[in-house]
């Protein structure tokens, strides 16, 4: 069966994934992090562009990289050593008219760039990732509130690596991980006011998410997440 949902709609919530190929590491260092990070920010427009050329020439942050209108809506986004997982949407009515899928051009985008980096910075050659992106739709209330909680809790599986079977045994220690931990959109939500809070459209989260606070959050717990990469 498929992993890949191949008509990729408008309006309509995707949980997008993938890991290194032959689940190899991705990320080999915090530089490694910080470019896929930025990189959510920056490709999310239909601005062509070459990350030297845009952001370290010019010496401007990021951050303040002139998209104009996102292509998609990022509600959630974990990078962990093998593999990322993100949460969005699109409301670009004007470019799906066009026959234009703008999930999979932000995507394409991210991919793309990243491999280039991280190809150039390795002296290496050939695929990183396990093929194309993995998508799967979020239809249901109940499923959009179990994904959400998912991959904010992804990286505790870097501090006690079977939480899932046994649930977390260091409820305090885990949260003070899951604040600290830079590489997701958790602080965004829950304790950071960072510039990397640009990535993600909290006006996008529908009325019906249920987590509101980490301690919501962490009632996701008692929910089985076996079935989920």
């Amino acid at each position: 069966m498929s992993l890949r949902d191949k008509n990729l709609v408008p309006n309509e919530y995707y949980h997008v994934y993938n890991r290194g190929n032959d689940k190899n590491l991705i990320f080999l260092d915090d530089e490694d992090y910080d470019r896929f990070v930025k990189l959510l920010y920056i490709c999310n427009s239909e601005r062509k562009f070459v990350f030297r050329d845009s952001i370290i020439n010019p010496k401007i942050d990021a951050y303040d990289f002139s998209r104009g209108v996102p292509l998609v809506s990022v509600l959630a986004w974990v990078l962990m050593p093998n593999h990322f997982h993100i949460m969005l949407t699109s409301h670009r009515s004007d470019l799906w008219e066009k026959e234009y899928n703008p999930i999979s051009e932000f995507m394409r985008k991210v991919s793309t760039a990243y491999v280039m980096y991280f190809n150039k910075k390795y002296k290496r050659t050939g695929a990183l990732f396990e093929g194309k992106f993995k998508s799967k739709h979020i239809g249901e209330e109940n499923y959009f509130n179990y994904i959400f909680s998912y991959i904010h809790l992804n990286p505790i599986k870097l501090v006690q690596p079977d939480w899932k079977e046994k649930g977390i045994l260091n409820i305090s220690g885990t949260k003070d991980y899951l604040f600290k931990y830079k590489y997701s959109s958790f602080p965004d939500y829950f304790s950071l006011d960072r510039k990397q809070s640009n990535i993600i459209d909290k006006k996008a989260i529908p009325d019906y998410c249920i987590y509101k606070t980490i301690e919501e959050l962490f009632e996701g717990l008692k929910k089985p997440y076996k079935s989920l990469p």
